[in-house]
């Protein structure tokens, strides 16, 4: 394999977060540990901030440099101490030392980063099946082309590209810092956005858990364990299933198979038919999947880059939960400067989580002791705390206050974004789920069921008798709900959201593990009321994929303080009577068994008969399809971004007949693979344009490029000057779709590169016209 490569990443890395660490200690100053876990999230931050800012005028080494010196001059400024700086003595400040803490941190990033680099490293190719790896790479390798943001879309040339492509861009500059060519950096940038994402969750966890002296490194391990290992109920319910009597099981598996996408015989199939993809698919028309999953299947896409930011926006809205009310300075800086820098960032990186993040600010000040009033006025602040309001009345201004900061911090973190999101993919609405789509309890139990199990044992555990009574009469509300409106959901996280709010508002012995708890309750029962509806997907999928793979993370981090803390109370003494211990311990057990056997599975079904690793993302070519991949080599070997003319990638042909069906589709070999592979752009690439510019400007180049191949030579000459065609791709998919494929009757269209199965044309501008 290439140690060589995977040493120098490590090397970055470490850098980087070393350069991270002060900015992460001064952010998260009022954190237990100071932003343990937290530094390289920050540095990234901070590196694809300035990058993509200056990027717009150049994307060069020079804008690299600029980057490194930016974030390196600001660890300074935060890493020295400024008394002693005043003093003419030049020494680093408290929190920015290393110590054991860090070095934990850094511990639990190499384990993981190995980990995942094994995964990658016996399979690792950027295949199209399954996933939309033609799509990451694709956009890596543009970027590796352009020199100046925003790239060029690789499936709509001579336009910028309409997707989120922060992380891609941060993978771009990794890998021009560590001069690693893409086909390397796809698979070493996962590893490393993996396990910065399980280190994040394990320093946030970590800190949350030492605010009440509970066991932080437990805390921490075990957010780890759930962000980055633990699976969903499904594999499990599977085993158990299994064992039942024969006439029980048959049963069960029926009632499961009605209401979720698995069939009765899916269920009630023995491990010899597991499949580490079965269990992402749960509730009918959606997609569920978590972490592992994620990254196992390998994409290198903005869904799982964003959760890094994620949760460092978490560790934001938590530093603001703890900073004290007397201390207007910092929260004002949190809210109204950090969250908004960091959402314009995430935006481009992940646009789906890109309102969480003001969605978190607003729970840290409506669940949090201090006066979120304060933080937008000190005025109104001073005039609430003068008069005599009645509890409720005072409740719902605390609430309305802590709308209003998040109100403003949206404003500005949507002025930072706006660039960005006016160029995005458009004709995008929220609309109400048709009661018929929602899930289903079986369905919403496999998915969230460990989480849910773990939230309600601990929060009636912190939560007396006496203050569950008021609560449960909301809880028979939600009951009746559930059974009218045909709302399970309510069910399901309605008693988090109740317990959880109630907890934090009055004096139990909850954190801000709390808060992640309520976050993710309010996401999950989200999408079961509205969706967006966009042409990306059918009705919800999108929606319900791309949040829950942000409930997942919040959740993880909250299951990681809560389970440990629910074994031992308070504060590490253990809960008095052997029995009720007991319990306790066996709950947990419990549910770590009942989320780890798919890691197990999966990654021994991995691992079965690996070939010799490598982490070159495109070696399967040249393997699998020698005669196309020297043609595709060929095209590689271009300078700049030229325009090539292949075959859309669309499933359906718009000519007369409309709803035909047509060669080459999408997620298949001979879908773009020239353009994906490569980063130079072709006229009309995957349907996936659909959901970016609409259906009919995409369909108008698709309709383009088939006269192109198949029209009259005029015909032919009109659409290559339209669209500044510079190369013309005959491959395998244009033979199918259009035929044989002939250009004598076109002058200024040449022959540059012939073999048995792909021949490239080359189009001299001046010379074009009809023969």
């Amino acid at each position: 394999m290439e140690y060589g490569l995977v040493l120098r990443w490590l090397v970055l890395y470490g850098v980087l977060a070393a350069l991270g660490r002060p900015l992460a200690a001064r952010l998260f100053s009022t954190l237990p540990g100071r932003g343990v876990g937290l530094s390289l999230p920050t540095a990234l931050a901070v590196l694809g901030i300035t990058v993509y800012w200056l990027g717009h005028l150049a994307f060069t080494p020079l804008t690299l440099a600029a980057a490194v010196a930016v974030l390196a001059g600001l660890a300074l400024l935060a890493g020295l101490d400024r008394d002693a700086f005043a003093d003419r003595r030049l020494e680093l400040a408290d929190g920015v030392r290393p110590g054991r803490e860090w070095r934990a941190a850094a511990a639990v990033f190499v384990v993981a980063f190995a980990l995942l680099l094994a995964v990658r490293a016996v399979d690792p190719a950027v295949y199209p099946v399954g996933g939309e790896k033609f799509l990451d790479f694709g956009l890596l390798k543009s970027l590796d082309r352009t020199t100046r943001l925003p790239p060029q879309d690789m499936w709509f040339a001579g336009e910028p590209v309409a997707y989120y492509y922060g992380g891609h861009l941060l993978t771009a500059t990794l890998a021009d810092l560590t001069g690693t060519a893409p086909r390397y950096a796809y698979n070493l940038s996962l590893a490393g956005f993996y396990a910065t994402l399980v280190t994040a969750a394990y320093g946030l966890a970590g800190a949350i858990a030492r605010e009440r002296a509970e066991s932080w490194r437990l805390a921490g391990l075990a957010a780890a364990f759930f962000v980055g290992l633990a699976s969903n109920l499904v594999t499990a319910s599977r085993l158990l299933v299994g064992a039942l009597p024969a006439p029980l099981r048959a049963d069960v598996a029926g009632v499961v198979a009605a209401r979720t996408r698995y069939s009765t015989d899916a269920v009630l199939a023995g491990l010899d038919s597991f499949s580490y993809w079965t269990a992402s698919r749960v509730i009918p028309g959606t997609i569920n999947e978590f972490p592992l999953f994620g990254w196992l299947n390998g994409d290198l896409h903005a869904h799982m880059m964003g959760t890094p930011f994620l949760l460092l926006g978490a560790a934001l809205a938590f530093a603001l939960y703890r900073t004290p009310a007397a201390d207007l300075r910092r929260r004002r800086v949190l809210a109204f400067v950090a969250v908004p820098i960091l959402a314009g960032f995430q935006a481009v990186v992940d646009t789906w989580s890109f309102p969480s993040l003001f969605g978190l600010l607003f729970l840290a000040l409506a669940l949090g002791r201090a006066e979120p009033w304060s933080v937008l006025s000190a005025r109104v602040a001073r005039w609430r705390a003068a008069r005599d309001a009645d509890p409720a009345t005072a409740e719902l201004e605390h609430l309305a206050g802590a709308l209003a900061v998040a109100g403003v911090a949206g404003a500005l973190g949507g002025l930072l974004a706006l660039p960005f999101l006016l160029g995005a993919a458009g004709g995008r609405s929220v609309a109400l789920l048709p009661a018929a789509e929602r899930s289903s309890l079986p369905a919403l139990l496999l998915v969230h069921g460990a989480f849910v199990v773990v939230f309600f044992a601990y929060l009636l555990d912190r939560l007396s008798v006496d203050r569950v009574l008021a609560p449960l009469v909301g809880l028979v509300a939600l009951g009746v709900l559930a059974l009218t409106a045909d709302l399970a959901v309510a069910l399901v996280v309605g008693p988090l959201l109740i317990f959880g709010w109630a907890a934090c508002r009055t004096d139990r012995p909850v954190g801000f593990e709390t808060v992640l708890i309520v976050a993710g309750a309010g996401l999950v029962g989200l999408v079961e009321l509205v969706y967006v509806r966009e042409l990306a997907g059918p009705l919800r999928m999108n929606t319900v994929f791309k949040t829950y793979a942000q409930v997942w993370v919040l959740w993880g981090v909250a299951a990681g303080v809560a389970l440990p803390a629910f074994v031992r109370w308070p504060g590490g003494v253990s809960v008095p009577g052997t029995r009720s211990r007991w319990l306790r311990a066996g709950l947990a057990v419990v549910v770590v068994l009942a989320t780890v056997p798919y890691a197990g599975l999966a990654l021994s079904a991995h691992f079965d008969g690996a070939a010799e690793p490598t982490l070159e993302a495109t070696r399967f070519v040249e393997r699998e399809r020698p005669e196309e991949a020297r043609a595709i080599a060929y095209v590689d070997g271009l300078s700049g971004q030229p325009t090539l003319l292949s075959a859309p990638a669309t499933s359906r042909y718009p000519g007369p007949e409309r709803d035909s069906p047509a060669p080459p589709g999408m997620y298949g070999w001979q879908s773009s693979p020239a353009a994906s592979l490569t980063g130079v752009p072709t006229v009309a690439g995957w349907h996936h344009e659909v959901g970016y510019r609409g259906r009919e400007p995409y369909l108008t180049r698709v309709r383009a490029v088939d006269d192109a191949y198949t029209g009259p030579p005029e015909r032919t000459v009109a659409v290559l000057e339209r669209y500044g065609v510079d190369y013309v791709w005959v491959g395998p998919a244009e033979r199918e779709r259009y035929g044989e494929v002939s250009f004598t009757d076109v002058s200024g269209v040449t022959p540059v590169f012939e073999n048995e199965a792909v021949t490239i044309y080359r189009v001299d501008s001046a010379e074009l016209g009809v023969a």
